[in-house]
């Protein structure tokens, strides 16, 4: 069925509740494994088509912020969704407290058990109005940024087709770029601050309300982080710190000079890989999907098969228009088994890697879309992130197809890239923790932890506030991941990490990369992250040696690349 085709329907929140204390009680009551087993496989199939109902609203709010009755259902879902977590987490005790939980575990695995002991850790019937409120305040931000309009040479552009002229060769024509949008943030940023302030308090109110003394500890459960900790993120930051840091300053060394820029540069020039330009899609959205189908197609039998299902279903929406949610993501319908991916194409490089990147989520999807339990579809957001990047790695064969004769700029930037992204990246998480322990700070003191944090992470930023909000030391506000999944941003350097080791086999053997790949991704959700990692031959990036190694490989190959006259 393609997409357009599925029909939405509200589900009655009282019917719904009903219905998840029915088969509750059928768990509590069952005399046999083979009565618990029916009364589990109902509430799959059953919650299979809620979660469905919900993501079908979400898509279609996203793709349209401005569409009044998806903008309503949104309303519904938003206030129904922490009604339903006291409903499904009544069902989750009584699955912990079952006789046959030996059965299941033999059957299905413990992981279940253990992630369903992190659930019932993340809420409380305490704390539903604050969960309600939080949902509405994510999505204000969301419908802002959605909202935005920014004045630039005689027209008025989103914050997702900014980007072109914020990456124009052009030196005074990008500055004029990132100090435009720049302005549209500053002139909403009283509301951005307002709006971050209160979730921050919010979410420290439910870390107390559950007994956790703030924030950081439920913020941690709610990722559903089950085989690391917060000593083991501090440590990681620390290497990226020792290990990392050195390496991108030295990138971003390199392109000052091809830049003829001093350094440290603007954020602006930074944002300019070659003074030729950075490298740009060899066409349009048509010509980058077909890319995608051939290089879909030629990687292996089961790529082609689900490219081939999602442009059969139309399951993409990926062009950026008016009143469009910003920023890019994959997600599931479970009635239909079928990913989804959501973007924002405006012409830059970005573009093609949605369609390795996210495609690699949904690959990963489709190929376990059949899992029970249906949460091992999908493994903890870091595993998952290990699908998309490495996807991305995987597409270097067919870069042509995407960039044509900028396919030699295209490899340099994209490992270059992937290098100084995880000391972005970390910094976000650093930035969080801080945030989340001093809750009682000020917007003008987040502003300025951000902004010491830059001197640590990324000394390569020039702030001397030429540009509006970024060069200020404010530019977090854009990172929508702290507003709307506090510490969902790790999980993207840790993924990174283990897609250098990707990167590495691929020079290697690029059959023997796929290999591991697909030993990795075909366990979907079945085993924690780093157990995932052991069983298809890949190194923790919790293993500081791993880090090491993978950084001075790429910087290895970068610093003997030869880019000719691509410069």
């Amino acid at each position: 069925m393609k997409f357009r085709d599925m029909p939405y329907e509200r589900p009655d929140l009282d019917g719904i509740k009903k219905d998840i204390s029915s088969l509750t009680e059928a768990l509590k009551k069952a005399e046999s494994y083979e009565a618990a087993r029916e009364a589990f496989l109902k509430k799959e199939k059953y919650l299979s088509h809620i979660v469905t109902e919900a993501t079908l609203c979400n898509i279609r709010h996203s793709i349209d912020t401005r569409d009044e009755f998806y903008d309503g259902e949104m309303t519904f879902w938003n206030s129904a969704l922490p009604e339903i977590e006291e409903y499904s987490q009544a069902w989750t005790a009584a699955l912990l407290q079952s006789p046959f939980r030996r059965e299941f575990s033999e059957e299905y695995g413990d992981l279940m058990f253990v992630n369903a002991e992190i659930a019932l850790k993340t809420f409380s019937p305490e704390i539903m109005e604050e969960m309600k409120e939080e949902n509405d305040l994510v999505r204000e931000y969301e419908k802002l940024i959605a909202s935005a309009a920014v004045p630039f040479e005689g027209g008025v552009y989103t914050i997702s087709n900014m980007s072109p002229f914020k990456n124009d060769p052009d030196d005074m024509r990008r500055l004029s770029a990132w100090i435009a949008e720049g302005t549209w943030y500053k002139e909403n940023q009283k509301k951005l601050d307002e709006i971050y302030d209160r979730l921050v308090h919010l979410r420290d109110t439910m870390g107390k309300k559950l007994g956790y003394g703030g924030y950081i500890p439920l913020g941690y459960y709610r990722m559903g982080r089950n085989c690391y900790t917060k000593e083991d993120v501090e440590k990681f930051r620390a290497a990226v710190r020792e290990h990392l840091v050195p390496v991108a300053d030295k990138i971003y060394r390199a392109q000052a000079l091809r830049l003829g820029k001093e350094y440290p540069m603007s954020f602006a020039d930074n944002a300019l890989s070659f003074r030729s330009g950075n490298p740009t899609p060899a066409g349009g959205p048509s010509d980058i999907v077909a890319a995608g189908k051939k290089f879909y197609s030629e990687l292996s039998s089961e790529t082609r098969e689900f490219f081939n299902s999602m442009l059969d279903g139309e399951m993409m929406d990926l062009l950026s228009t008016e009143g469009k949610r910003g920023g890019g993501y994959c997600t599931e319908i479970p009635d239909y088994g079928m990913p989804f991916i959501f973007a924002n194409f405006n012409g830059t490089q970005h573009d093609v890697e949605v369609i390795t990147h996210e495609a690699g989520h949904a690959f990963a999807s489709w190929l376990n879309r059949d899992r029970i339990p249906s949460e091992y579809i999908w493994p903890s957001m870091e595993g998952c992130e290990v699908h998309s990047m490495s996807m991305e790695f995987m597409a270097w064969p067919w870069a042509e197809d995407f960039f044509g004769k900028d396919a030699v700029k295209f490899r340099y930037s994209h490992l270059a890239g992937a290098l100084t992204f995880i000391p972005y990246g970390t910094m976000v998480d650093h930035f969080q923790h801080e945030v989340y322990e001093r809750p009682e700070m000020t917007p003008a003191e987040r502003h300025a932890v951000w902004k010491r944090l830059l001197g640590v992470y990324m000394p390569w930023m020039k702030l001397d506030g030429e540009i509006p909000f970024y060069s200020e030391g404010e530019g977090w506000q854009r990172q929508s991941h702290i507003y709307a999944s506090p510490f969902y941003y790790i999980d993207y350097c840790l993924a990174q990490t283990v897609s250098l080791e990707f990167w590495a086999m691929l020079q290697k053997d690029r059959d023997d990369a796929w290999k591991h790949y697909m030993a990795y991704a075909s366990q979907g959700g079945s085993r924690v992250f780093t157990e995932l990692l052991d069983n298809a031959g890949l190194v923790s990036p919790f293993d500081e040696k791993c880090l090491i190694e993978v950084s001075r490989a790429a910087e290895a190959w970068l610093d003997s690349y030869d880019l000719g006259d691509n410069v």
